[in-house]
């Protein structure tokens, strides 16, 4: 190598070295030379306080500050299976707030899946089996439906304000500064005029929600209902399905039990058979009972009042024997034929069964007329009609082999000869079963 070349190498080294020197300050090796290292997980980031205030909920708190909606959290003031409820105030324009906060890392309440299952509004909901991921879905939920109980103006509910995932903050009903609204079962009742007086309006919130906001509540009780400046307020929505839903009648008829069960312990109670007919029955049977002369074309409450004082109180009917609740509640509702069972195509194919009324009505009042011609039989034989039935029931009885079956009740020699069965059956399939070094050769060919 000759002198010249040896220095022209030499510049361009010092070159380098000198722009490396000048730019090193800008030049970031660190992600050449280390690998990106990994996030780690802590269990500090899910540790919640009073079981809802984790790092990532306390986040979703900021944004409710940022935005304005509220200035000030303060203590909780209720807590349940899903959700605790924090009292919230606004200092600029002095509203005060409810914020419910729902449970994520104890879940007490689990059977979310099929209040959510089956509803036109989430049906593209995913994960619902991650009760974590459950909890975003179950909040949505109870916001819509809020809010659409809220904007009918049919119903009094508490104003939803603003949603932030599983945070949901709304409407404080207190009719003073100190404490809030009573629920309906700490409320003091004056006399039980008030009481028959709330327990009607009860039942006509229940129909509207179901013939005008297409909402059945699904957990209706006196703790999910408040009594404010002496009016009904409904809230706790968050389980309320549409009438779509495959279990709705179901979850209605749950509804009425509840509340009758409230209630007569005060007064007396309407049947929980007619309370259901009375809310899902149109608008036609009601106005036809009520006024037969006018023509009403829109629903209004005075006329649902008017058709409830004239339903007949459980036990004022002789023919009420005190099972008909019983009777009601065991009876397999449908909505439509497609969800008929095997024990109804007799009956459809009778003529017995062709709406939803008729299977509420006809059917009850079918039993009831056979329990009541059984004892009028067994006391009155002298008549010619009574007799003909009595003859009739027992062609049609049939006697029923009270012998007890299964394998706790058989005697030795049945349990030998069981035992020798399932031996020869076994026996029997070994001969035509695989040996499992073919079944391992069958499987390697299908891999490849």
């Amino acid at each position: 190598m000759s002198d010249k070349e040896s220095d022209r190498e030499q510049e361009t080294q010092n070159t380098k070295a000198n722009i490396l020197d000048k730019y090193a300050n800008r030049i970031k090796t660190d992600e050449f030379v280390f690998k990106k290292s990994k996030t780690s997980k802590d269990k500090s980031d899910r540790a919640t306080v009073e079981n809802v205030l984790d790092p990532r909920t306390i986040k979703f708190l900021e944004k409710l500050y940022r935005n304005g909606t509220i200035t000030k959290l303060n203590g909780c003031i209720s807590t349940g299976k899903e959700a605790n409820v924090y009292h919230a105030v606004n200092e600029t324009n002095g509203k005060q707030y409810a914020v419910k906060i729902y449970k994520t890392s104890v879940l007490i309440f689990k059977d979310r899946e099929r209040y959510v299952d089956g509803e036109f509004r989430f049906r593209n909901t995913k994960n619902q089996h991650n009760p974590r991921k459950m909890i975003k879905i179950w909040a949505e939920k109870e916001f819509r439906n809020l809010k659409r109980l809220h904007s009918s103006g049919l119903i009094p509910t508490p104003e939803p304000v603003a949603l932030k995932s599983h945070v949901l903050c709304m409407e404080f009903l207190t009719e003073n500064e100190e404490s809030p609204s009573p629920k309906l079962k700490d409320y003091q009742f004056k006399d039980t005029e008030e009481v028959g007086r709330f327990y009607q309006q009860m039942l006509v919130y229940m129909r509207i929600m179901f013939q005008k906001c297409h909402l059945i509540h699904a957990d209706l009780s006196e703790y999910n209902s408040i009594v404010h400046k002496g009016q009904l307020y409904i809230f706790d929505v968050s389980q309320s399905v549409e009438p779509d839903h495959p279990m709705s009648l179901d979850f209605l008829r749950m509804d009425i039990k509840n509340v009758n069960d409230y209630f007569q312990r005060k007064i007396q109670v309407y049947p929980e058979r007619l309370v259901f007919q009375f809310i899902v029955n149109g608008w036609d049977a009601i106005k036809e009972k009520t006024n037969k002369n006018t023509v009403l074309e829109e629903e209004n409450e005075q006329t649902l009042f008017q058709y409830l004082e004239s339903l007949p109180l459980k036990g004022e009917d002789d023919s009420d024997t005190g099972f008909e609740d019983d009777i009601f509640r065991s009876m397999h509702l449908v909505r439509s034929l497609n969800n008929l069972e095997d024990r109804d195509f007799q009956e459809f194919a009778d003529g017995k069964i062709t709406t939803l009324n008729e299977l509420v009505q006809d059917i009850n009042l079918e039993s009831d007329s056979d329990l009541s011609s059984d004892s009028e039989s067994e006391s009155d034989s002298d008549l010619d009609v009574e007799s003909d039935s009595a003859s009739d029931s027992e062609k049609s009885w049939e006697e029923r082999d009270t012998s007890l079956k299964g394998k706790r009740f058989e005697d030795k020699d049945e349990k030998k000869a069981r035992k020798q069965q399932a031996k020869e059956l076994k026996q029997d399939k070994r001969k035509t079963k695989m040996k499992k070094h073919l079944k391992k050769k069958l499987i390697r060919k299908t891999k490849k």
